[in-house]
């Protein structure tokens, strides 16, 4: 037991190291070398966990999906399909400015990592898993009758997903894009555009708190 815990925790060690560096440098310029040494583990120790660059970015993938999937889901009793996308938006945001993890999954799309095409299949993995939850999203909300008239739930989730990377992007930075006043000022433009006007008093661009207490309360 005691020499599984100590694994479990190298094998952390080495992922979220993996995802600092992959974060700095890019996929295609980081090296194992850097990696061990950043998370304290030989590169022989290293090799033992995970048998190549690849596999490390295999599981730092892996993890932010992990990750992603504790914001991104619906409870029967919670918000709104539309409230709980605002919620999650407000989620992501900041886990992207705090999660090296999640942080470098996405960024092996853009940036360094664009450089390689092992990088961006891998970064597009998470990427496709938001997107096609936000799509979910915008088409429970038109059925629940949320959306304005004209406004397709694939336009309005292509609007959203592309203003995330914006966010994520400028986010990198400059930190005031990734506070909740800057999304909220962006769901503040938004929503008349989006929502029925019966019930723009439905969704808070602020957000509810509401999927985020539930998450907790599950967790705990």
């Amino acid at each position: 037991m005691v020499k599984q815990e100590r694994a479990a925790r190298t094998r952390e060690s080495l992922v979220r190291a993996a995802a600092e560096v992959f974060a700095e440098e890019g996929y295609e310029t980081a090296s194992i070398a850097t990696i061990s040494k950043r998370a304290g583990v030989s590169t022989g120790g290293l090799h033992f966990h995970f048998g190549s660059k690849t596999a490390l970015a295999d599981a730092v993938v892996e993890r932010a999906a992990e990750n992603l999937r504790t914001i991104t889901v619906a409870r029967p009793a919670g918000p709104n399909p539309l409230q709980l996308l605002i919620d999650s938006t407000h989620d992501l945001v900041a886990l992207l400015a705090r999660d090296a993890v999640v942080s470098a999954a996405f960024g092996l799309v853009a940036g360094n990592g664009a450089r390689s095409a092992v990088g961006r299949e891998r970064g597009w993995a998470v990427r496709r898993q938001w997107q096609r939850w936000v799509e979910a999203m915008f088409r429970e909300a038109a059925a629940e009758g949320l959306l304005a008239d004209r406004v397709s739930p694939q336009d309005a989730a292509a609007a959203v997903v592309a203003a995330i990377v914006g966010f994520e992007v400028l986010g990198a930075d400059r930190r005031e894009w990734s506070s909740r006043s800057s999304l909220t000022r962006y769901w503040n433009l938004m929503l008349p555009q989006l929502v029925a006007p019966h019930r723009l008093g439905d969704v808070r661009a602020a957000g509810s708190g509401t999927a985020a207490d539930a998450r907790s309360a599950k967790a705990s």
